[in-house]
């Protein structure tokens, strides 16, 4: 069958069914939705492992600074401790959960070279 000015016919003779044009505006507000929705569960979760961790018992600023110098470790032994220790908390091991936020293996937990903040006693 032929065409009308570009259009082809069906099969069946019909024009076919045209396409919904795509409301970018509805499918952006969507995605920010989405985005704003991981966010919030993302942090949320990360205020139930705080708790659950024990950290919750920390002070605001020692918790900072545990987090700050865990980031800014470069030390790949250290870290897959860190990973270990975590995963052994994860998979319910009572000691892991017994010994959370004390240090077992005999070193500071974090930093040993971190420095103290101005006006604040460092190790004797």
């Amino acid at each position: 069958m032929g065409g009308i000015a570009g259009w082809s016919f069906t099969d069946n003779g019909r024009m076919p069914d045209m396409r919904k044009p795509r409301d970018y505006d509805a499918e952006l507000q969507a995605l920010n939705d989405k985005a704003k929705q991981l966010k919030s569960r993302k942090q949320t979760q990360l205020g139930e492992l705080v708790i659950a961790t024990g950290a919750d018992a920390l002070g605001t600023e020692i918790l900072a600074g545990v987090l700050l110098a865990a980031i800014g470790n470069d030390d790949p032994s250290r870290k897959e401790a860190w990973r270990k220790r975590g995963a052994a908390f994860f998979q319910g091991s009572t000691t892991a959960r017994r010994s959370a936020g004390k240090d077992t293996g005999g070193t500071q937990a974090i930093d040993s070279g971190a420095q103290p903040a101005s006006g604040t006693p460092g190790p004797a």
